[in-house]
């Protein structure tokens, strides 16, 4: 019933019609932005939280892809018990109960609002992020995973606006540089109801962990899939990846983290 994941791969970032409308409102913004009609400079995890209204825009939107989980293409991870979590390695509730191995990596949003410059945190908003694991497969919809749930979770913002989760680093798939798909949402309970989304967007992984990570055990598919694609000729950031591309740090050994402020 599932194809290939490369074909899925290829299917996704070739251009499935339910994300043209977003890539087009995209380069619509960006025009915008050279005609100096929209102020597009972005928050950034490492920005003061005294930065002024005109050095911060909204997250840009983005595709959900064709593996959200949301209910919007299949699927709906959200109303199930336990998605609510802070580490999402582990499938949880009916699921086959496998876990993602890879690389240990703690990944934490700062969900912020733009309209106050990026200095006043949203307490009580809520994130779902998903991710591939490091085979490049989605849980849900590839083949062989299909029967797995890991790698999602909701979290609720904190009085800093943070969520974190506990992950491991995503492969590289065909087609696709790298990354980690988000949906915010108004309230813990909007999520939970798989309802009332305000921003859907994606972080990007900077070129040089990625290459470290990718060298390890486990992740050799990702070596060829990463050598071909870069930023700026990805069909999501290749517009613009400022507000998306994550400060990283840490050791293959000791795991990484990776830090997002992300201005709704």
């Amino acid at each position: 019933m599932h194809r290939h994941h490369d074909e899925e791969a290829h299917e996704h970032d070739r251009g499935l019609s339910y994300d043209l409308p977003v890539l087009a409102r995209r380069r619509m913004i960006r025009l915008l932005a050279g005609a100096s009609l929209v102020p597009l400079v972005g928050c950034t995890a490492e920005k003061s939280d005294t930065a002024s209204s005109a050095e911060c825009a909204t997250i840009p939107e983005e595709t959900a892809g064709p593996y959200p989980g949301d209910g919007s293409n299949g699927v709906n991870v959200l109303k199930e018990s336990g998605v609510v979590r802070a580490d999402i390695r582990g499938s949880f509730g009916d699921s086959a109960g496998g876990t993602a191995e890879g690389v240990p990596l703690t990944v934490t949003l700062t969900v912020v609002d733009a309209d106050s410059g990026c200095g006043t945190p949203r307490k009580g908003a809520a994130v779902y992020v998903w991710h591939c694991d490091r085979q490049g497969a989605y849980s849900l919809y590839t083949d062989g995973v299909t029967d797995e749930n890991y790698l999602r979770g909701v979290q609720e913002t904190d009085e800093k606006g943070q969520v974190t989760f506990t992950s491991i680093f995503p492969g590289c798939y065909t087609g696709r540089w790298p990354h980690i798909h988000f949906e915010v949402y108004g309230t813990l309970g909007d999520a939970t109801a798989a309802t009332a989304i305000t921003n859907t967007s994606q972080l990007a992984f900077p070129k040089d962990v990625c290459d470290t990570v990718y060298a390890t055990k486990g992740y050799e598919s990702s070596v060829a899939n990463l050598r071909p694609l870069s930023l700026e000729s990805d069909m999501v950031f290749s517009d613009g990846h400022d507000q998306q591309l994550a400060v990283v740090k840490g050791s293959v050994e000791e795991g990484y983290t990776a830090t997002l402020t992300v201005a709704v």
